[in-house]
């Protein structure tokens, strides 16, 4: 082989072994198995690339945000926390949640002095008349409630991710919450509330805004630069006659916008809510909210003594707290449908989800309104036909199975009294009295889909049995 020949042959092969050292490295870098022991030179090469995530806005954390992230700022009036402070003793956990009542003067009377172990520790607002005369504000009332996010701020709590505001009459689900809010990263700024129920509150105040009572949500770093900027804001919106609007309108300026959540609810409705809250959006209730105006959610309670009832629930899976799931019972022509924790109905008929999922109208809107649209969502009007109108029972009791089930029971609230669905084969459910309730005593905080379940009834027998269970592929509701 001559000199020349051997030249070309050390030649390609060198080309050869750097060519296959990068498609060593590229094969390791971008293929290799991380659990692999590797160079510190194929590390360092890892470390530079960006991982893919398919949740961007999860916080990178170190640990899950749970509930000693997260600081309430409750803000009443000493007068109504008479008979609110139930309200927000049904939910407050003492020595575990964080936050504070912010009220207008001191508490007084027999029924506040001394202070509850039980009620959230309270604080004095701020100087309003002094704050006024140096903002030249229109509304005290409204500079109070604006200025309360930053009273509430300033405090300070270590390791707080998000700061929820509300009202002295705001019935919050905090679990449900701190799974919602785990779902983001708590170091962007994020604005989350709930709009209203009522479509003319949200053409007359904005439909970019959230509702306090419903729950005001701020991230740490949004809240922080809310209370930064919170005097120049209440100075340059002075002439604002509306507390959540001027919020809305202050977080604008810092550049973020409102994110909407179904779970959260104002409750801008009057009058019987049952209709309402037994059709829930398929979302992990956060709140409630109005309960002074509409009636006791359960017959024979008072208001105070329905929303312990309904904490009782959610105390057990606040996942799956009012979530609505429909079954049928072919032989009998019946349809279910189960708000969790709160209300079950049945049709003498078999009905598609598509119609059971709208709320009956059996509340009333806000405020008069003379012509629809009256509401955020659809709704069906309340019925005498014996083919729609629902048998109703309400939650009575709830219970953990030896078989790491739950157990929640429904008994009947009224006879229906109109007779039996003729179109449907004549099956009435007259006789049902009670309503047994099998869900899995799981948590169930990804609800892309609803559930399903099975209904167990022999015939004559005065209870029913309902089996929860995730819907079947090509499993059609209707």
């Amino acid at each position: 082989m001559s000199t020349c020949d051997k030249s070309k042959l050390i030649s390609i092969s060198k080309t050869m072994l750097i060519l296959g050292l990068v498609l060593y490295l590229s094969f390791i870098i971008f293929f290799g198995d991380s659990n692999c022991p590797s160079s510190e030179l194929l590390s360092s090469f890892r470390l530079k690339r960006t991982p893919f995530s398919s949740q961007p806005n999860v916080a990178k954390s170190k640990s899950s945000t749970n509930i000693n992230h997260l600081l309430f700022g409750l803000l009443g009036s000493q007068k109504a926390w008479h008979h609110r402070k139930s309200y927000i003793e049904s939910w407050w956990r003492p020595n575990i949640t964080k936050g504070y009542l912010l009220l207008d003067v001191p508490p007084q009377g027999d029924d506040l002095i001394p202070w509850s172990l039980n009620s959230p520790p309270y604080k004095i607002s701020d100087d309003v008349p002094k704050l006024v005369n140096e903002t030249k504000h229109v509304d005290a009332t409204v500079l109070r409630l604006v200025h309360g996010i930053m009273e509430v701020f300033r405090e300070g709590h270590e390791g707080v991710r998000w700061v929820v505001m509300g009202d002295d009459d705001s019935i919050f689900f905090v679990d449900n919450m701190v799974d919602i809010l785990a779902q983001y990263d708590h170091t962007k700024y994020y604005y989350f509330g709930g709009h209203s129920e009522f479509i003319l509150s949200n053409y007359w105040f904005s439909f970019n805004q959230a509702f306090g009572g419903a729950g005001i949500i701020l991230s740490y770093p949004l809240a922080k630069a809310l209370a930064r900027d919170m005097m120049s804001c209440l100075k340059r919106y002075a002439y604002l006659n509306a507390a959540d609007r001027t919020t809305m309108t202050c977080i604008a300026d810092i550049g973020v916008n409102l994110s909407p959540l179904q779970g959260i609810h104002q409750i801008d409705l009057r009058g019987d809510l049952s209709g309402f809250l037994s059709s829930h959006p398929k979302s992990l209730l956060m709140s409630l909210h109005h309960f002074d105006m509409v009636d006791p959610i359960f017959p024979s309670m008072d208001r105070a003594q329905s929303i312990f009832h309904l904490q009782n629930a959610a105390q057990y899976d606040q996942s799956r707290m009012l979530q609505q799931t429909i079954c049928h019972h072919r032989s009998k022509s019946w349809t279910f449908s189960v708000s969790w924790g709160y209300s079950a109905h049945i049709y003498e008929k078999i009905m598609p989800r598509s119609w059971i999922q709208r709320p009956i109208e059996t509340f009333k809107p806000w405020q008069k309104s003379p012509n629809p649209p009256r509401y955020m969502f659809d709704v069906r009007s309340t019925s005498a036909d014996p083919c729609e109108a629902p048998h109703v029972f309400f939650f009575k009791s709830v219970e953990r199975t030896p078989r790491n089930e739950i157990l929640t029971t429904y008994t009947r609230a009224w006879p229906r009294g109109i007779g039996t669905c003729l179109y449907a084969g004549n099956h009435s459910a007259e006789y049902v009295s009670e309503i047994h309730v099998y869900s899995p005593a799981i948590k169930r905080i990804q609800i892309d889909r609803c559930e399903c379940c099975d209904i167990v009834h022999k015939d004559g027998s005065n209870k029913a049995e309902v089996k929860y269970r995730e819907c079947k592929e090509d499993e059609i509701i209707a």
